[in-house]
């Protein structure tokens, strides 16, 4: 990912945090010279100072087979907004858009088993839905095995990670605001939640 000096995220907790935040997020691989990409939701974790992210697919999936003893990009991203010119200073200006994103490589180990699913899955419900733990672990053990018989689950040991946030940085102080105050008046959630962020940099 193309990210300029002043668009880098200071340091990994913060990224990390954006992808527990937004962690229903694309997989993508290769084979034969022909991209796949699946949207699943992620649970992220920081294991001994490294980042490890944890899904399934479908085993129906043709992309779960894909993964084994292959490289993946997993891409994490949500919040972003079109910047008018309207708010710059200078009449000679473009549009552009301001986003927040987090690119995520590394190869991806299958968790086979029984044990291991049911673990992976357990974890996913704890994050997701925890309400619904205890309904789960009700469900009859032959449902749950023949469900778990359905899924390819995996994770991914992040060995790069690129973490961009495009939030006018360049731009100059009254036009950050002006951005701002247009952005935090809209009825658009994801222009809302830019204004935040742009605001968390002045903090």
């Amino acid at each position: 990912m193309y990210i300029p000096s002043f668009n880098h995220f200071p340091n990994q907790p913060e990224a990390i945090s954006f992808m527990q935040r937004y962690s229903f997020a694309t997989i993508v691989t290769v084979k034969d010279g022909i991209p796949s990409a699946t949207h699943l939701p992620f649970i992220v974790r920081e294991v001994d100072g490294k980042v490890v992210i944890s899904s399934h697919f479908a085993k129906a999936n043709p992309q779960s087979a894909d993964i084994i003893n292959n490289r993946a990009l997993v891409i994490f991203t949500e919040p972003h907004a079109y910047i008018s010119p309207k708010n710059y200073e200078k009449e000679a200006n473009v549009p552009t858009w301001n986003y927040l994103a987090v690119h995520a490589y590394g190869n991806c180990l299958l968790l086979d088993g029984e044990e291991n699913k049911s673990a992976l899955l357990k974890e996913t419900i704890k994050y997701y839905d925890a309400d619904y733990l205890k309904q789960y672990e009700s469900l009859p053990d032959d449902y749950k095995q023949k469900m778990m018989k359905g899924i390819v689950a995996f994770q991914i040991v992040v060995d790069d990670l690129q973490a961009k946030k495009k939030l006018s940085q360049n731009r100059t102080e009254k036009e950050q605001e002006n951005i701002i105050e247009d952005l935090g008046k809209s009825a658009n959630n994801n222009e809302k939640e830019i204004a935040d962020y742009m605001k968390s940099l002045k903090k």
